[in-house]
């Protein structure tokens, strides 16, 4: 299988709802975020997919996770970005995170400025004329249900 095809198995593994929401999702970070390494980790918890300038999971800067009932969009070093709207939640140290529900989320001028903001705190490392790709890091053989229960 190729990692399209890999990615595209773990999404089928959620509610139609939820995989729909998951690829429209991607197809927008796709477009906002030309030549990025997507890193995949079909994870225990969630579906995470990084997304980076690099195949090095130190050098990501956003990511997705798909659980059962929503998903989520990370601010990989989110903790550090001026956020005046207050959008970011999460208290750790590094990470913040927003609820997205589709696409058209990204097109909020919160959101895009935070996007915008981490970009430029990063330096804009993708590279718009390299091809995008799909890396698969791991898969975690035991996973919760990627179904919610009833």
């Amino acid at each position: 299988m190729t990692p399209e095809q890999e990615l595209a198995a773990f999404l089928a593994k959620f509610t139609p709802e939820i995989e729909a929401r998951a690829h429209a999702i991607l197809a927008r970070l796709r477009e906002i975020l030309p030549g990025a390494v997507e890193l995949v980790y079909d994870n225990y918890n969630a579906l995470a997919i990084g997304f980076s300038p690099t195949e090095k999971t130190s050098d990501g800067i956003f990511s997705i996770a798909v659980y059962p009932r929503w998903i989520n969009f990370f601010f990989l070093h989110g903790a550090g970005l001026s956020d005046p709207e207050g959008i970011l939640k999460g208290d750790g140290s590094v990470v913040r995170h927003v609820l997205i529900n589709g696409p058209e989320d990204f097109a909020a001028p919160a959101l895009a400025n935070l996007i915008d903001r981490a970009l430029r705190a990063e330096g804009t490392p993708f590279a718009p004329t390299k091809p995008a790709r799909i890396v698969i890091k791991s898969i975690s053989a035991k996973q919760r249900s990627r179904r919610p229960k009833s």
